[in-house]
């Protein structure tokens, strides 16, 4: 399974960005995709997860500025509003099969996804 980001950049406070991550095999009724970062001298923070039927989760912070929509079977995308200087990281898109939302710990954890992307910058300026 590959994992292929895009999308990222610099924008200013209150701008928007648009990550996409393609998955280039799934063999599982359902997989969870979604987006951890990791800014600078902090932990891997989950931000946004989808299932295949849709359901999603959002890390506290990021709600009512963050969607997370499974555009095509195999394309996931995060659609970034009002950023703040804090979002600013790097972002890793992750995928695990034969997973659903609900099943996710309740503070999504790195061991609980397999696949991984090489990561895409963020940087938002105030």
């Amino acid at each position: 399974v590959q994992l292929v980001e895009s999308g990222g950049g610099s924008v200013q406070a209150g701008g928007s960005l648009r990550l996409s991550c393609t998955v280039s095999e799934y063999s599982y009724a359902s997989y969870c995709s979604g987006w951890f970062r990791q800014g600078a001298d902090k932990g891997l923070e989950g931000v946004a997860f989808i299932d295949s039927d849709g359901s999603t989760r959002y890390a506290d912070d990021v709600k009512g500025r963050f969607t997370i929509s499974r555009d095509t079977d195999k394309i996931t995308s995060l659609q970034m509003d009002d950023l703040k200087s804090d979002d600013s990281s790097m972002y890793y898109c992750a995928v695990e099969m034969g997973c659903w939302v609900e099943h996710l710990h309740e503070e999504v954890s790195k061991p609980e996804f397999n696949h991984w992307g090489q990561g895409t910058r963020v940087d938002v300026s105030s």
